[in-house]
C-alpha cells in the first residue's frame, strides 16, 4: 500500500547501499499538494510556511536564476532552521547532475539544515546511477556530520524520454527513494510534444497524450512501493482546468500533484482526498470484514455489506482508501454494527 498511514516501515534491505542506513525510515508522507517555493525569495519562503500544502519544495533548480542560486542555498538553510513547517514534508530540489551546482546544493543543504530536511528531489534523472551517486554524497554527508545515516529521502523527476525508459532501474536505485515525479514540461520537449501549454492535451490527438506516461510512472511506482506524484499545471489561476488535470492523475492512483500557487493548494487536498461517502465505505468495508472473519462472524470469508458482497479483494481496495482518508485527517461518519444473528 502506498498511501501514507497507516503503513509500516519501509525495511532496508541487505547488501549494497542499503546496508549503510541504520534504521527503517517510514517514506510514505502525505503528499496531496505538493508547494514549489522559489529558494531565492525570502519572502515567498515565509509565506510557504503558512499555507496547508502536505509538501513544500524549497527550489534551487529552475525557479532560481543561475546568479541567484548560491545565495538561494543559503536563504534554504535558514529557512529550514529557523522556521516553522509544521505538518509538512520538507523538501529542497537541487539542479541536476549535468550541471556544476549539484554537489555544492546538496553538501550546503544537508550539513547546514540536514535534521531539518526530509527530502532531496532530484531533476532529470536518466539512470540509476544519478540516484545512487546521491544516495552516496547523502551518506558521506550524514556521517561526517554525525547525522542519522538514511534519514533523507530522495524524490526523483523523471522528465525525459531517457528517465521514462530507465525508470524500473531507477525506481530500484536506492532505499531512500520515496517517490517518481513526473516533470511534464521537459519532458514534452524531449519528446518534441506539439503544444506549448504544459498538462493539457496536444491539439490533434483524441485521446489521453499523457496516459502512457502516467500509468508507466505509477506501475514503476507500485512496483517498488513508492509514491507516485504529477508535475505542475501552469496556468495558475485557471483553477477548473487544474481539477481536472489532478483529476486525471488521482483517478489513475498518483498520490499528488505539484501546486505552483497557493490557489491550486485546496484544489489539490481535495482532489487527492476520498469524498466522505468514499471515506465512510472504505472505513465499513473493513469493519465488515473484519467481523466476519471474527469468530463471532462465523470465519466467512466473503459476507454482505447492505447489497454488497465483500472479501478479501474488497478489503484490499478499502484499505487504500481509508489510508488516503486517514491521511488527510478525515473523521468517520457511519458506523458498522454487526447483523443480528
Amino acid at each position: 500500500m502506498t498511501t501514507p498511514s497507516p503503513s509500516p516501515a519501509a525495511t532496508p534491505i541487505s547488501g549494497g547501499s542499503a546496508a549503510r542506513h541504520s534504521a527503517p525510515v517510514n517514506r510514505l508522507r502525505p503528499r496531496r499538494s505538493c508547494l514549489a517555493v522559489p529558494g531565492s525569495n525570502p519572502r515567498f519562503l515565509e509565506k510557504a510556511q503558512g499555507l496547508p500544502a502536505d509538501q513544500v519544495f524549497l527550489d534551487l533548480e529552475d525557479a532560481c536564476a543561475p546568479l541567484a542560486k548560491e545565495g538561494a542555498r543559503h536563504h534554504i538553510v535558514d529557512a529550514l532552521n529557523n522556521g516553522d513547517w509544521t505538518g509538512k514534508t520538507r523538501v529542497v530540489r537541487v539542479n541536476d547532475w549535468t550541471t556544476h551546482w549539484t554537489y555544492r546544493d546538496v553538501i550546503t543543504v544537508v550539513e547546514g539544515a540536514g535534521p531539518n530536511l526530509d527530502c532531496i528531489m532530484l531533476p532529470k534523472v536518466q539512470d540509476a546511477q544519478q540516484v545512487v551517486a546521491l544516495d552516496l554524497l547523502l551518506t558521506q554527508i550524514e556521517k561526517t556530520m554525525g547525522f542519522e545515516v538514511g534519514k533523507i529521502g530522495i524524490e526523483a523527476q523523471i522528465e525525459n524520454a531517457k528517465g521514462l525508459v530507465n525508470i524500473d532501474d531507477i525506481a530500484a536505485a536506492s532505499p531512500r527513494l520515496e517517490t517518481l515525479i513526473f516533470g511534464p514540461a521537459d519532458f514534452m520537449a524531449s519528446i518534441n510534444m506539439k503544444t506549448l501549454v504544459v498538462g493539457q492535451q496536444p491539439p490533434g490527438y483524441p485521446a489521453d497524450a499523457y496516459h502512457y506516461i502516467l500509468m508507466r510512472i505509477l506501475m514503476a511506482a507500485r512496483t517498488h512501493d513508492l509514491q507516485a506524484i504529477d508535475g505542475p499545471f501552469l496556468q495558475i489561476r485557471d483553477v477548473d482546468a487544474y481539477r481536472e488535470v489532478a483529476g486525471r492523475a488521482a483517478a489513475l492512483g498518483f498520490d499528488g500533484k505539484w501546486v505552483l500557487h497557493p490557489g491550486q493548494v485546496d484544489a489539490a487536498n481535495e482532489v487527492f482526498s476520498p469524498s466522505q461517502e468514499d471515506y465512510d465505505h472504505a472505513e465499513l468495508i473493513l469493519d465488515a470484514y473484519d467481523w466476519c472473519t471474527s469468530e463471532e462472524g462465523g470465519k466467512k470469508g466473503s459476507a454482505m455489506l447492505g447489497d454488497e458482497m465483500i472479501d478479501e479483494a474488497s478489503r484490499k481496495m478499502a484499505l487504500v482508501i481509508a489510508g488516503k482518508g486517514r491521511a488527510a485527517g478525515m473523521q468517520r461518519t457511519s458506523k458498522f454494527e454487526a447483523p443480528e444473528a
